[in-house]
């Protein structure tokens, strides 16, 4: 590439979480949540400028005090239940774009429910979105005792194949193909990809960027903090410190 492309990372960051109150700042390790993300985005070698989008004013400063910049407040219509990921990150862009008068060429949305992805991972998300000219490339892991040949749903209470049948006695190793799940951590995608069609992904070309299990963690429940919390502990993030 002969020149670099403008690249705006945005972390949304909503205050209203029902299942785990305020989790986005709740400590792991004594250290927030976000800052987590926060501390890998402000590593990256291709992001242009990086945010975090928040509607509480309590994640602003926690934000802004691990280094992430936090300009606006989000509007209260794009930070409800029912709001679109979509929908906020468009509103961030616009913020940034009509402050700076001058268009990004991709997005990148880090959720801070994933603390343990690295820059590793985000630089490789947005190599790739950019060397091959997809869509969009998020982050995704391999499900294994979860792959959709063993899930089942109840009927008229009995066990019915939900959409796949099993072969009875069939070992984990052997299910094909290799299924996977987003993992709700990384969606980069091209700016018109998004500002246009209102879409993060999903298109016929968009691209995997294959998580390691032990970094494929999705904070939303107390087990899942506990879960982040024993995988950190191995790796931990000695670098991550408060600049004020």
């Amino acid at each position: 590439m002969s020149e670099q492309p403008r690249i705006l990372g945005v972390t949304l960051a909503r205050g209203g979480s029902k299942s785990v109150p305020m989790k986005n700042i709740r400590p792991i390790l004594g250290i927030p949540l976000i800052a987590y993300t926060i501390a890998e985005a402000l590593r990256s070698r291709f992001i242009t400028r990086y945010l975090v989008s928040t509607d509480d004013e309590r994640i602003r400063q926690a934000a802004l005090a691990y280094g992430a910049e936090a300009p606006f407040l989000r509007p209260a219509e794009f930070a409800t239940d029912t709001a679109s990921s979509s929908g906020a990150l468009q509103h961030a862009v616009s913020w940034v774009e009509q402050e700076e008068g001058v268009q990004y060429d991709y997005i990148i949305e880090l959720m801070c429910t994933n603390p343990l992805k690295t820059v590793d991972d985000i630089d490789a998300v947005l190599q790739k979105l950019i060397t091959k000219g997809a869509d969009s490339v998020i982050a995704v892991h391999k499900l294994d005792d979860h792959h959709p040949i063993r899930i089942k749903k109840i009927v008229d209470d009995k066990i019915v194949d939900f959409c796949l049948p099993e072969i009875p006695e069939t070992r984990r190793q052997d299910l094909k193909p290799d299924a996977y799940i987003r993992s709700g951590s990384i969606y980069s995608m091209r700016r018109d990809h998004l500002m246009i069609n209102g879409r993060r992904y999903g298109t016929e070309n968009s691209r995997p960027h294959i998580l390691m299990p032990e970094r494929a963690v999705n904070v939303d429940t107390e087990i899942d903090f506990l879960v982040a919390e024993k995988l950190l502990e191995k790796a931990p993030r000695t670098y991550i410190k408060p600049i004020k």
